[in-house]
């Protein structure tokens, strides 16, 4: 199939739903930030659509419906994405159309509080839009189109530093693992907030040090797109690189570049004060624009609770907006919030017991979906022990931030200044931090230092765990066994401790999640050259060398310890030798060749350790055996990926039994466990390599996988173990 090119016009999206009466509501539109050329899925876009004059946006209305029309009679959602000329014709041309739910449903399902999917299921099998309800409202139609008072911004979520030698260049071929949305008052507000939503290292749009500064990369930047689009827009216009020529080599609309340099402006006029010295109607534009504390501290050299405790002082407080659908005409009955700097609050606190949840943040190698799940679950499982449920997420693509699984939805970042101001004024028994992956757990020192409870395991036995030299010395001190280690913090250090330990050695840094820069190294060389890399990306962070088991079989333990009682959930073989990440090996539940032995080594160790860390809740543990030996590689109190394939395989809700254990609210021997299982299940790594030709597919210990799938089989002779059995070699870097 040929079409016309039509690089660089402006890309638009519109979210339809229709009955089986001919009845057609237009959800919501969406305007792409990146013209033509970029696939929308890697597109920076905002809702409503910004820059669409009324007359544009009613003929692509008229000819949205009369595409769906034309298409056979179908009822229930539809997706069609249209091309725009950027000159003042605005010439219109279909690109395409999707009579289902596509992806950017559920990013509008998100942004305007509208359930797209269950609609469109109702109407699917009979019912009319005149005779649905609005879930949000509760009291108008589905026919009522939603209309926002306020501004949503989407920005993709990249995981390029997995794919060494990778084309990172954006295109018409999606790349993006992920996603945020943020919403805000404004389109800069929200922007600024998407940007703090990523975990990038970044703490918003600018004012934090890293901007790019050498022209001639800023503008090879800005000609060949890529993860850091959005960041060096921003500093091409610090630079004074004409709007004009951005213009020209982005075909972004002047609008949005406007809105960015209008940011860079307040930035410069910020950065002639100091935090005793600012105007407050400066100071809550800045925050009304979306600025972090941490990025406004950055320009004062100053901390970020001093920035805090200076603005409540100056009455500039977060307050909270209800997402109604309907820009406030009609009450919602559902509370789902965002945050802005404004007078009135939307947010009523409640007099209930309530527990906070910390999301898990954009999708991304390492951390998927299997937290959303276990979020979910235990929000589930607190709201079943009384507990009135606060979910706190920003990513659009989940379970978790549907306005109805939680008691109440706060869509913003995962980023320590939002969740601080969300728990001052909601006041909760505590926070759980246990099931957001590595986003929500490295919020617990922040959340122990204030004084803010954390339900289950203790801030301290979360930090033994990660901080891999004091784990091993809690192994040393319970006689539990582990490979030889150490901890170094320069490359001369890890040249003297590798002539003790002797290679091969596996080199990882500490706080990481998803096997992030960790690596197997065979000589000094390799060796200095990866511990100076990761210095570089992590400074600060200690640097731990274990001596690599070549060889050897690798085993997940996971396991729910109330502070008496160690009950073992689940126990998974690798299929591949210790080497590959966890997350890039077929496994299999339970061991189908592990002995007695081993068996029964395993679970004293899983015991001892989680009893040691005092651990009250999830617990995983990942073993490496050699020569009938059982080696502690890392332990995580916390929930794994693995945990919901487990769950799954066996017909237990095993989230619900932690949550329940973290809150008090119940003892292991008041929880029956009755697993079922027959046969054995395998879990199966699914890979993205296809997006990558140019990648090389060999597997270590930096996990790549962007999904995986469960299979059950009867027996160790069905075909499909067999066949993954004798590849397991296949991929190991060498």
């Amino acid at each position: 199939m040929i079409d016309k090119a039509v690089l660089g016009w402006k890309e638009y999206e519109l979210e339809l739903l229709r009955d089986s009466n001919d009845n057609v509501t237009i959800i919501c539109s969406i305007e792409n930030v990146d013209p033509m050329g970029i696939h929308t899925g890697d597109s920076i876009t905002v809702a409503p659509a910004m820059t669409l004059s009324d007359t544009t946006f009613q003929r692509m209305r008229n000819m949205a419906i009369q595409m769906m029309r034309a298409i056979g009679d179908f009822a229930g959602g539809c997706n069609v994405q249209f091309a725009v000329s950027a000159d003042e014709k605005e010439d219109i041309i279909s690109i395409e159309i999707n009579p289902r739910v596509s992806r950017s449903s559920a990013l509008a399902s998100k942004a305007t509080g509208y359930p797209i999917a269950k609609i469109a299921a109702k109407l699917a099998i009979g019912y009319h839009l005149d005779e649905l309800p609005n879930p949000i409202t509760g009291t108008t139609s589905a026919m009522f189109e939603p209309t926002l008072d306020y501004v949503v911004v989407k920005v993709p979520r990249w995981n390029f530093d997995k794919f060494k030698g990778a084309n990172r260049e954006l295109g018409l071929q999606m790349k993006s693992v992920g996603e945020v949305m943020a919403i805000g008052r404004s389109f800069q507000e929200a922007l600024q907030k998407a940007a703090q939503s990523l975990e990038v290292g970044r703490n918003g749009l600018g004012c934090d040090g890293k901007e790019l500064r050498d022209q001639d990369k800023i503008l090879h930047s800005l000609a060949h797109p890529s993860w850091n689009r959005l960041f060096h827009l921003y500093d091409a216009l610090k630079l004074g690189i004409s709007m004009r020529k951005i213009h020209d080599i982005t075909k972004i609309d002047p609008w949005f570049l406007r809105q960015i340099e209008e940011l860079v402006h307040l930035e410069d006029e910020l950065s002639h004060y100091k935090l005793d010295s600012i105007p407050d109607a400066l100071l809550r534009e800045a925050k009304q624009k979306g600025y972090a504390d941490r990025q406004i501290a950055h320009l004062f050299d100053c901390l970020e609770s001093e920035v805090h405790v200076h603005r409540v002082n100056a009455g500039i407080t977060r307050t909270y907006k209800l997402v109604d659908t309907c820009a406030a005409e009609f009450p919602a009955q559902t509370p789902y919030y965002y945050s802005t700097f404004e007078d009135e609050n939307e947010s009523v606190r409640s007099d209930r017991k309530k527990v906070v949840v910390l999301g898990s943040g954009p999708n991304r190698i390492g951390q998927g979906i299997e937290f959303d799940y276990c979020c979910v679950h235990g929000v589930l499982a607190a709201k079943e022990c009384g507990y009135e449920t606060i979910m706190i997420n920003c990513n659009p693509e989940t379970v978790s931030t549907d306005f109805d699984t939680a008691d109440k939805l706060y869509f913003e970042p995962v980023f320590w200044e939002h969740i601080y101001d969300i728990i001052l004024h909601e006041k909760p028994e505590g926070v759980i931090v246990q099931l957001g992956g590595q986003t929500a757990l490295k919020l617990a020192e922040k959340l122990e230092r204030f004084g803010i409870p954390i339900i289950g395991t203790s801030y301290q036995a979360l930090d033994i765990a990660e901080d891999r030299g004091s784990f091993s010395a809690l192994l040393r001190d319970l006689g539990v066994p582990y490979p030889d280690f150490g901890v170094i913090e320069t490359a001369d250090e890890a040249i003297a401790l590798s002539q003790t330990l002797g290679f091969p050695l596996l080199v990882r840094p500490s706080y990481v999640l998803g096997g992030q820069r960790m690596k197997i190294v065979i000589n000094e060389e390799e060796l200095e050259h990866h511990v100076i890399e990761i210095f570089r990306e992590m400074p600060g962070n200690k640097v731990l060398l274990d001596h690599y088991l070549d060889g050897a079989i690798e085993v997940d333990a996971d396991a729910i310890c109330d502070g008496e009682e160690v009950r073992i959930i689940g126990v998974m073989q690798h299929i591949e030798p210790a080497g590959i990440h966890s997350g890039d090996s077929y496994a299999v539940l339970p061991p189908f060749n592990l002995g007695a032995l081993i068996l029964t080594q395993i679970e004293e160790h899983t015991r001892k350790i989680a009893l040691a860390l005092e651990t009250r809740g999830l617990i995983n543990i990942q073993f490496a055996i050699k020569d009938d030996e059982v080696y502690i590689i890392e332990a995580n109190p916390r929930a794994s990926r693995t945990v919901p394939f487990i769950a799954k395989a066996y017909g237990e809700p095993y989230i619900n039994h932690a949550t329940r254990v973290m809150l008090g609210e119940a003892m292991l021997k008041d929880i029956p466990h009755e697993p079922k299982l027959e046969g054995y299940a395998v879990k199966i790594p699914v890979f993205s390599y296809e997006k990558f030709p140019e990648v090389n597919k060999e597997l270590g210990p930096e996990m790549k996988s962007t999904g995986e799938g469960i299979r059950f089989i009867p027996d160790l002779r069905d075909p499909f173990f067999r066949k993954v059995y004798s590849e397991r070699h296949l991929y190991l870097s060498k």
